[in-house]
């Protein structure tokens, strides 16, 4: 049981994990995010694209990001750049200005052994007792970033930027190849004709 989570309700944390389905340290990070990017930009959940949040990274925290903010890409006002990083920038549009929300790398305190179990649990290699372990090593992660004051886990800084342009909607085409239907600015040309990406070889289906 969390005893207290900072910059929230335990209600608000318990209906972030009932959304994104289990409680992990990469969730408590997300929630302390959006908590404190909701708090400085004086707003809350978003109905439509006045906020927007670039994440660079896919992460459990987005799920947190996208719950507690209402940043979706369904919207278009959640925007994914694979960079690998725990850095999240907010931006309310008109306001000409953004807030960069980085984790600070000393949150994560993992230690040899707790490198060790990991590697053992998602193998399914580990011992029950070393899974046992691992999910106390990993509750006492969780409670120590939802319980740290926020200066200790993030580095907050405004910047100014602008925010991405606003989601656009385009028309779709059939792909020639596979009958399927593409968005039309993801449509490629292969041999004269309409290809959706697989079709033109871009990748492969794999599934």
């Amino acid at each position: 049981m969390i005893e207290k989570v900072t910059g929230g309700t335990d209600a608000d944390w318990e209906a972030t994990v009932a959304f994104h389905g289990h409680s992990c340290p990469g969730l408590a990070i997300g929630y302390r995010v959006a908590r404190a990017a909701l708090r400085e930009l004086g707003q809350s959940r978003a109905p439509d694209e006045e906020l927007v949040a670039v994440v660079e990274n896919d992460a459990c925290g987005v799920d947190a990001v996208q719950f507690l903010t209402g940043c979706t890409l369904g919207k278009g006002n959640l925007i994914f750049r694979d960079h690998g990083k725990q850095v999240y920038t907010f931006y309310l549009r008109g306001s000409g200005r953004a807030l960069r929300i980085a984790v600070r790398g000393q949150t994560w305190r993992r230690d040899p052994r707790h490198a060790e179990l990991r590697s053992r649990v998602f193998s399914g290699t580990a011992t029950p007792e070393e899974q046992e372990e691992f999910s106390r090593a990993q509750e006492e992660t969780m409670r120590r970033i939802l319980e740290a004051p926020e200066e200790e886990i993030l580095e907050r800084r405004w910047v100014n930027a602008q925010p991405p342009e606003r989601a656009r909607i385009f028309g779709s085409v059939t792909c020639a190849f596979c009958g399927e239907t593409v968005s039309e600015h993801r449509a490629r040309v292969r041999q004269g004709r309409f290809a959706c990406i697989p079709c033109a070889g871009e990748y492969s289906r794999g599934w």
